[in-house]
């Protein structure tokens, strides 16, 4: 969805190209799912004839501001996109909307035509983003409820570690909160994570001092960088192009993770090293493993638990072991509390007298080459085949086993 760069590029686009200029027609989309709590006609009433004397933004909102109240606001969204005839605006992937499209595009929410012929057209093509008529966007919901701006108020960072430092849960989950910081979204926190060495799943409060730092100046580095080249990606970081253009590398990260973490799992990579993906805050998140490992008592308690890895069968199997002695512990004890009763298994061949010979165990006898040589040799198979069948099979011969021995039983 579109985070702070992409909206501030729409801002900056609105600023630069709008600005003093009256409205002369505004449509508005008759879909009250987007336009929110403003009927179409008062919508299009209460911009038309007014001029835009300011764009302003807050995380991934954005509002203009006209010579009187009421403004527009825009809530982005997934897929919301500002787009000025003629002027290059950078759209997020999922919002574009081809420019042999019709014009306003079908996806069009409002429409503005201004007094120099200039026209402005915020779409949506999956309807998530909200359009609302406010008289201050900035002291109501859902622009009041947002915590400072990662760009315009990022806090300092002695400020930041003593905020972090009281929350227990996930930093993934923490940066993507927009009542902590608004305007980071699921792509720059991946990023941001990334250049900073954090995992997505380390505790807030765990993270050091030194760790704070890294994460502050990688916040910082990455957002401005995004900024200033407005949400274009194909111009973040990579390594083949600050030597080319002969940028400072120190000044801010390079070989973004960006560039591969939309890939599929197994071919995407970041300087030669393995993109993994796991759910962190509700959100599929792109890390590398190598660098970006859990510390502290998470790191104790992660190598404890099992990992399951594809490919290699061994890595599968020793992954997998601390389940596996669970299902056998399980299985055996299902076995001893049925002692009483035949045999899981048998051999084809055995004869009415050897089902005779089962039934004497039961009773708590033995003899030399019976049921309980069988039985033992019936749960050894079983186990030996647990990783193909399990031990469901097992379980089931013996219920059968039992069936047809107690039908003997009646029958004489």
């Amino acid at each position: 969805m579109p985070e702070l760069p992409e909206v501030e590029a729409a801002r900056r686009a609105i600023e630069e190209n709008c600005i003093g200029k009256k409205i002369k027609r505004s449509v508005v989309a008759d879909d009250s799912k987007v336009i929110d709590g403003v009927s179409r006609s008062e919508f299009e009433a209460s911009v038309t004839g007014k001029t835009i004397v300011a764009a302003h933004r807050k995380g991934k909102n954005m509002w203009i501001q006209l010579d009187s109240p009421p403004f527009p606001s825009f809530q982005f969204g997934m897929a919301g996109a500002i787009y000025i005839k003629g002027v290059a605006v950078t759209k997020y992937k999922r919002s574009a909307v081809n420019d042999t499209d019709e014009w306003p595009s079908k996806y069009s929410k409002l429409f503005l035509e201004l007094d120099d012929g200039l026209e402005l057209s915020f779409t949506d093509k999956r309807r998530f983003a909200k359009v609302r008529l406010l008289k201050n966007p900035a002291i109501v919901p859902p622009i009041s409820e947002l915590g400072p701006d990662a760009l315009l108020e990022l806090m300092a960072e002695d400020e930041l570690f003593k905020s972090l430092s009281k929350k227990k849960i996930a930093i993934k989950a923490l940066l993507l909160d927009q009542s902590f910081i608004s305007g980071v979204g699921n792509w720059i926190a991946d990023e941001v994570l990334y250049q900073a060495k954090i995992h997505p799943l380390q505790s807030a409060a765990s993270i050091p001092k030194e760790g704070c730092a890294a994460l502050h100046k990688s916040l910082k580095e990455v957002i401005q960088q995004s900024v200033e080249v407005d949400a274009d990606s194909s111009r973040f970081p990579v390594i083949e192009q600050a030597v080319e253009v002969g940028a400072d590398s120190s000044r801010f990260p390079s070989n973004w993770i960006f560039h591969s973490r939309e890939k599929k799992p197994g071919k995407a990579f970041v300087d030669g090293k393995t993109i993994d993906f796991i759910t962190a805050g509700g959100r599929t998140t792109a890390y590398v493993p190598e660098l970006q490992k859990l510390s502290g008592d998470q790191a104790v308690k992660a190598a404890v638990k099992p990992q399951k890895k594809s490919g290699n069968k061994k890595s599968n199997d020793e992954a997998e072991s601390e389940g596996e002695e669970v299902a056998k512990l399980k299985a055996k004890k299902t076995t001893q509390s049925k002692a009483k009763k035949p045999p899981a298994k048998r051999e084809p061949d055995t004869s009415d007298n050897d089902d005779d010979k089962q039934e004497k165990p039961a009773a708590g006898k033995k003899s030399k080459g019976s049921s309980g040589n069988k039985k033992s040799t019936a749960r050894k198979k079983a186990e030996e085949s647990e990783g193909d069948y399990g031990d469901e099979d097992e379980v089931k011969g013996e219920k059968e086993v039992a069936k047809k021995v107690q039908t003997r039983k009646r029958a004489k």
